[in-house]
């Protein structure tokens, strides 16, 4: 029958119906064939019924699904898919995608499918707030599963609460699941072929061009509710023994590409700690491929709806709940999810409920009992946890945040606070580099002692570090400033440390240069985030301190980390560093300013990075006067550290540790100096 209708179709044009197929429409076949499949007449009918229509929709070019005696039959096979303990969910995933593929070829049938009545799609579709509002998420979701026969994980989700928005109820009959509900059904399938051609024809549906289906997607069916909903369930069934260390450098598997693989992961014993994970993370990637291709109306709908599930109902408690274990594992997931996300549209739900919205400068006494800014508050306190490893992982988790192209991260957590320069002295704003020098060596309380200690004299910098040197301009005087400049702060990172505390220079490969390179790329990289962002080339000329100076709740939890450097664990360390040396990189001239001018003259009360540097070196110095042949047990640990010797019980490994990130990380900021400042000239 199908070779007939095939070839009879291609004798003719396109625009004619041929007696066959007048003959199958006036006789209602595909009527027959339905009900002689439901009645399972003679055994294996439907999976020859659902094997038929399938190549009937897939095979015959004439549009069909708008025809009553065609889109009526194929209503009631849909009804049909998705039963419990069902023998057919090959031939049942087959027919959907074949439904779906003709639904993209003729989109104005979309409704015929879904079975909602035009004026309800239009009335909803138009409305802001939907009239019929007759059963909620929990409540629709649990008719599908009723329907599946199975139950979703306890925990997996919150009910909404009253002032959630309520879900519009479904146009036509409630007690049979929608073609979403199905395709979203097989998508749980244990047969990977099964649940690969249930995402293709949910993703097919969800990417359909026109504003007006996007509309009828979000307003008339489930299918953002089910997929968030599904998005907690999969995070729901992470296991809590997972090893947080397990999570950094996770790799990213599209959901494509879990289909792709499980030939050979059949092969291989199955890792019950990853697997879960790697499915979330899969789920996650399936949902920012709708994100991405879907119509607005569709995607903003979705977006709020992961953010109300998950963001909200789910991830939020896990963060701020009391176990120490539980909060480690939740950050080092989240902060693996902020790495794979990549939809501008969910990472602008994801900003402002980690940090909020607040554009204001932030005050020193703030109590932080706003609910938008508590979940900031607390994870910027986790910074600095009693806790080293969730210290770690909340840094960690801040530094994949500043990798993501989105203006507010940067601004909520530290521009806001340098808007005005009120860091800076109005009287010494406008000094050429050496007078700054002069007043900025004022301004520190240690500055005499500074001065006349020979751990800080010029002989003792310049005999370990080669420093850099620039050719002079004569002709411009302008230039010639701003070459010394430049030679001036690149070379005030690389004195800071006294000779008594490096190593590096007894080592061969680690100098100051080997930064060089990643540095430019750090900026190549942070340069192409905020290209767009409309960030001004030059620092504001009059600073306008209207009250005491404040960095910030971020950078004073950072600055009270590296104030403890010589103290805290090399891993802890490392991170803190790291966090530091991409904020450093930004091309904003405040952020520059604060964080990479040496020389600048702060308001009293006031600190930077510099200034922060500067008195860990004088606790430093005191320190290594107690210690006995301090330069060769720091030379032994570098050696260590580096693997070219075996690790060895020492005294002092803490301390010794800390010297040489704090060494490494003044080089690392002069090559920032260095890559930055001659792309600020030109």
């Amino acid at each position: 029958m199908l070779d007939i209708l095939v070839y009879e179709e291609q004798q003719q044009q396109v625009e004619e119906t041929g007696p066959c197929l007048e003959y199958l429409l006036q006789h209602k076949i595909l009527e027959t064939l339905c009900t002689l499949g439901k009645a399972q007449y003679p055994p294996g009918m439907s999976q020859q019924v659902l094997l038929f229509f399938s190549k009937v929709l897939s095979q015959v070019q004439k549009p069909l699904l708008h025809i009553i005696n065609v889109y009526r039959p194929v209503q009631k096979l849909i009804r049909l898919c998705g039963l419990p303990d069902a023998q057919t969910e090959k031939e049942e995933s087959l027919f959907l995608l074949a439904v779906c593929t003709r639904v993209k070829k003729d989109p104005y049938v979309l409704n015929y499918i879904l079975e909602v009545h035009t004026e309800a799609a239009r009335s909803s579709s138009t409305s802001d707030e939907p009239a019929a509002a007759a059963t909620s998420t929990a409540a629709r979701s649990g008719t599908c599963e009723a329907h599946s026969g199975t139950t979703s994980p306890a925990g997996a989700t919150s009910p909404p609460g009253p002032s959630s928005p309520a879900t519009p109820a479904l146009s036509g009959p409630q007690a049979t699941p929608s073609l979403i509900q199905i395709l979203l059904h097989l998508s749980k399938s244990q047969k990977s072929r099964v649940r690969l051609r249930a995402l293709e024809g949910v993703l097919v549906l969800a990417t359909l061009p026109g504003k007006d289906s996007g509309a009828l997607l979000a307003a008339s069916t489930p299918l953002c509710e089910l997929l968030a909903q599904r998005l907690c369930e999969l995070y729901s069934l992470i296991p809590s023994t997972l090893d947080p260390v397990d999570l950094q450098g996770f790799p990213l598997t599209t959901w494509r590409e879990q289909f792709t693989q499980m030939g050979e992961e059949e092969k291989r014993p199955p890792d019950h700690g990853t697997e879960p994970l790697t499915g979330f993370l899969c789920w996650l990637d399936y949902c920012q491929e709708l994100l991405t291709h879907a119509p607005k109306k569709l995607t903003v709908k979705l977006a709020k709806e992961i953010h109300r599930q998950w963001l909200t109902g789910l991830l939020q408690p896990q963060l701020l709940q009391m176990s120490e274990a539980g909060i480690l594992l939740h950050t080092a997931l989240l902060s693996c999810c902020v790495r794979h996300i990549r939809s501008p549209v969910l990472l602008a739900e994801l900003v402002p409920f980690l940090l909020g919205s607040d554009k204001h400068p932030e005050q020193c006494a703030d109590t932080h009992t706003d609910t938008h800014t508590t979940l900031r508050y607390k994870l910027i306190q986790h910074c600095d946890h009693i806790s080293d490893e969730i210290s770690v992982a909340t840094l960690r988790l801040f530094e994949e945040l500043l990798q993501k192209p989105e203006q507010s991260i940067v601004a909520n957590l530290v521009l806001r606070n340098l808007g005005q320069r009120s860091y800076a002295s109005p009287t010494t704003a406008g000094c050429a580099g050496d007078e700054r020098h002069v007043a900025d060596v004022d301004t520190l309380d240690e500055s005499e002692e500074l001065e006349e200690d020979p751990f800080f004299s010029d002989s003792e910098f310049g005999a370990g570090e080669p420093l850099l040197s620039l050719p002079r301009r004569p002709e411009d005087s302008s230039s010639s400033s701003s070459h010394t400049q430049l030679a001036e702060t690149v070379n005030s990172f690389l004195c800071l440390v006294p000779q008594e505390a490096k190593s590096s220079h007894h080592v061969q490969g680690a100098g100051y240069d080997t930064y060089v390179h990643d540095a430019h790329k750090m900026l190549n990289e942070c340069t192409a985030l905020s290209l767009d962002w409309g960030w001004p080339d030059t620092a504001t000329d009059n600073p306008s301190p209207t009250s005491e100076f404040y960095e910030g709740h971020f950078l004073q939890v950072l600055f009270d980390r590296i104030a403890r450097i010589l103290e805290q664990p090399y891993e802890l360390n490392l991170q803190v560093t790291s966090v530091l040396s991409r904020l450093a990189v930004f091309p904003h001239p405040h952020l520059h300013e604060y964080l990479l001018d040496p020389y600048i003259s702060l308001t009293p009360g006031a600190r930077s990075l510099f200034s922060t540097l500067v008195r860990v070196i004088g606790e430093l110095m005191q320190k290594i006067q107690h210690i006995p042949n301090f330069s060769d047990k720091l030379l032994h640990m570098r050696r260590q550290l580096m693997g070219l010797e075996e690790e060895t019980m020492a005294d002092h490994v803490v301390l010794l540790r800390g010297v040489i990130v704090l060494e490494e990380f003044c080089k690392e900021l002069a090559a920032i100096a260095f890559v930055k400042l001659p792309m600020e000239e030109q």
